[in-house]
């Protein structure tokens, strides 16, 4: 081939393979430009659509840092250090909670050309009276729970949406519910009604879903319940049946129970019965070991808590009171670190009847009934290093069954709750199971108003 020829056509080629690369790399450098200039011009034009919201306490007009915000159910959000966060132009109601407050909502419709959009929250501790199933729908029994509520310090009702039995007291468009005959038994023909009565008093509502404890879901539905070593349905002392707490639809059941309370108006969920049993030799769905169990409990507090996020509700949990002494998980699911990131509140039963073998210091539980709360609480806060309006302590109002067989009056009543007001706590809440509450005890409101309600 001729030299020269040869030399033309390798230089050529040269050429080509430079002006090739300078078009790659121009067309990189332009592409980079290009998503630079998109990415500026979307920050400038997010700044044009987005607005501001602003969650503020009632009180002092202080902003709330890392409150909750809910935006038209389908979003969620947590305000920065200034109480701020954003609001897309789509969004037409928003709603806040924060601990220590009542929760609150707002249509933005009403709050044309106000900037930042303000949602006041109320500084609130509730001191709550329980009231089962048979209590709430019993006029009497409401009727002097509301005169307390009315004259005294209590402020809150803790109110049955499944109790112990598996009984779900009102009209539920739950199918599970009525097939396995959780209906046979209503005692409040209009719950949302209801509720929202009671809210129009002032009243902070609690719904208590049993969670675990189920026996008209057991007898219809074996397969999700517990069984013993050869196989058979296991029933507890009170001859009850329990679910596996493994088992993926009795979960739901909870769930589903949780959000129709959320739906009726209820401000907060409470979950009880949320463990396993404290009974040897019983078979599950997962191998019994205290990781298996720690990760079910959590899991199903953690699951329940994003499918109500939409509600802008708040969540607890009923906690044994040992659970806070004890390093492992009491054989029973519960370990006070692991379920704090899943719940609201931990409510932990603190009962001094059921500190069978007291606590450091106080082998005679009933008899220092202060101490018990206040040191118990103070030992979860330091196991968990939450602040200490995370808590909302159950306090003994009934006649202890396992020391002395004393009747708790406005003694043991009045120094239970000023253990839980000494720590810091959110509230407390006291427990009957008859629901028999006397004012002994319990301070007064300067003024009275009519209890009566239908």
């Amino acid at each position: 081939m001729d030299t020269d020829k040869l030399v033309s056509q390798k230089n050529s080629k040269r050429r080509y393979v430079v002006a090739a690369l300078i078009t790659v790399v121009a067309a990189v450098f332009l592409i980079v430009l290009g998503i630079h200039m998109d990415s500026g011009d979307a920050k400038v034009a997010d700044a044009r659509v987005l607005s501001a919201g602003m969650v503020v306490d009632a009180s002092t007009n202080k902003p709330l840092a890392g409150a909750f915000v809910t935006l038209d159910a389908n979003e969620t959000a947590q305000t920065d250090e200034n109480g701020l966060f954003q609001i897309k132009p789509e969004i037409k109601k928003v709603a806040a909670r924060a601990y220590g407050y009542t929760r609150a909502e707002v249509e933005l419709a009403s709050q044309q050309g106000k900037s930042p959009v303000e949602i006041k929250l109320k500084p609130f501790l509730p001191k709550a009276l329980y009231l089962t199933v048979y209590g709430i729908g019993d006029r009497k029994i409401r009727t002097a729970a509301l005169k307390l509520v009315d004259e005294t310090e209590m402020n809150s009702l803790v109110i049955d949406v499944k109790g112990d039995k598996g009984i779900i007291p009102y009209k539920s468009s739950i199918p599970l519910a009525s097939e396995i005959g959780a209906q046979k038994v209503i005692t409040v023909k209009d719950m949302k009604g209801l509720v929202q009565s009671l809210k129009d008093r002032g009243i902070y509502t609690i719904a208590r879903v049993v969670v675990f404890k189920d026996s008209l879901l057991g007898q219809v539905r074996p397969d999700l319940a517990i069984k013993t070593a050869d196989g058979k349905i296991w029933h507890d002392r009170e001859n009850l049946v329990w679910m596996d707490p493994s088992r993926k639809e009795a979960q739901n059941y909870a769930i589903s129970v949780a959000i129709e309370a959320a739906q009726n108006g209820f401000d907060e969920i409470q979950f009880d019965y949320v463990r396993f049993p404290d009974h040897k030799g019983l078979l599950f769905g997962i191998a019994n070991t205290e990781e298996n169990r720690i990760k079910t409990i959590s899991g199903f507090l953690g699951e329940a808590r994003k499918q109500l996020t939409p509600y802008n509700v708040f969540v607890s949990a009923d906690i044994f009171g040992y659970v806070a002494w004890n390093l492992d998980d009491t054989q029973i699911g519960q370990k006070i670190d692991r379920l704090a990131p899943a719940v609201d509140y931990i409510s932990l039963m603190l009962y001094p009847s059921g500190f069978q073998w007291g606590i450091p210091g106080y082998r005679n539980p009933v008899a220092n009934s202060n101490r018990i709360v206040y040191l118990t609480l103070k030992k979860a806060h330091e196991r968990t290093n939450l602040p200490t309006i995370r808590f909302r302590p159950w306090l003994q109002a009934f006649k202890d069954y396992a020391f002395d067989r004393r009747h708790f009056t406005g003694v043991e009543i009045r120094e239970q709750i000023k253990a839980a007001e000494e720590f810091g706590s959110n509230g407390c809440m006291l427990w009957n199971p008859r629901n028999a509450y006397t004012p002994d005890g319990l301070k007064k409101k300067t003024a009275s108003k009519s209890a009566d309600i239908s």
